[in-house]
């Protein structure tokens, strides 16, 4: 029995020795032999901000463009609005302001006259609105050069025999007045192509590749323009296309 209790003692006062000694953090490992110990990197006190973003974060980082580039961008606008108006850079000319109408029901509240439309040259200068202009340029990109393509290495100029100019309708006595009168029309009697090729609306209509460039091209205006007439319209068009932009509920008027 003295013996038992003799071993009882002894186990309590390993155990509380080895408590005694628990170490307080945990234990650092050991390295093997022939291997290097890395070291764990410091806390660095780069802040987020300051961290280089990498992979896709990088590329949503704007990048700041050189104030020399900025102002090559803003030269070269001001220099494509040189002599633009409507503020187009693609129709040329200068602006007139309002142009009051003789006739009761005439005159452009706003009128520009204009001298050129995407690189194509008018043979005269046309007054017209803004609207009209616009609208002229949208035929030139999508309707007369397609039509004309390549042949003859393009258009060069369009032959203007009327734009603003206060009268009643085909100057008859008594009809109303003209879109001619509101600014808001241009006749066309034909093309120069850049090799000098002339394709005239009184002499081509209806002949050869000419003819089916001029039908093309009076097509096409159908749509962008309100009234598109040509020589199939009456003989006040037998020499030209007549472009305007009044709107009518039923649709454009082509003829």
């Amino acid at each position: 029995m003295m013996r038992g209790a003799a071993i009882f003692a002894t186990l309590l006062l390993i155990a509380g020795a080895a408590t005694a000694r628990a170490p307080d953090t945990s234990l650092r490992p050991v390295a093997r032999p022939g291997t290097a110990m890395v070291q764990p990197a410091a806390p660095s006190a780069q802040s987020e901000a300051e961290r280089p973003r990498k992979g896709l974060f990088r590329s949503l980082r704007p990048i700041l463009r050189p104030d020399g580039l900025k102002g090559n961008v803003v030269k070269r606008r001001a220099a494509s609005l040189k002599g633009a108006v409507c503020g187009d850079p693609d129709i040329k000319g200068e602006p007139i302001g309002p142009v009051p109408g003789k006739i009761r029901g005439c005159g452009v509240a706003q009128a520009v006259r204009v001298r050129s439309v995407r690189g194509v040259a008018l043979s005269t200068p046309a007054v017209m609105d803004c609207t009209t202009a616009k609208t002229l340029k949208t035929w030139v990109a999508k309707g007369l050069s397609p039509a004309v393509g390549r042949y003859g290495g393009g258009v060069r100029e369009m032959r203007v025999m009327a734009s603003y100019a206060c009268r009643t309708r085909n100057s008859q006595k008594g009809t109303k007045i003209s879109e001619h009168g509101k600014g808001r029309a241009v006749d066309i009697g034909g093309f120069t192509l850049h090799n000098g090729t002339q394709i005239s609306v009184l002499k081509d209509w209806g002949k050869g590749r000419s003819g089916k460039i001029l039908k093309q091209a009076h097509k096409s205006a159908c749509g962008p323009f309100g009234t598109v007439l040509g020589p199939n319209a009456n003989k006040f068009h037998s020499d030209h296309f007549h472009f305007d932009t009044a709107r009518y509920r039923s649709g454009s008027y082509c003829r």
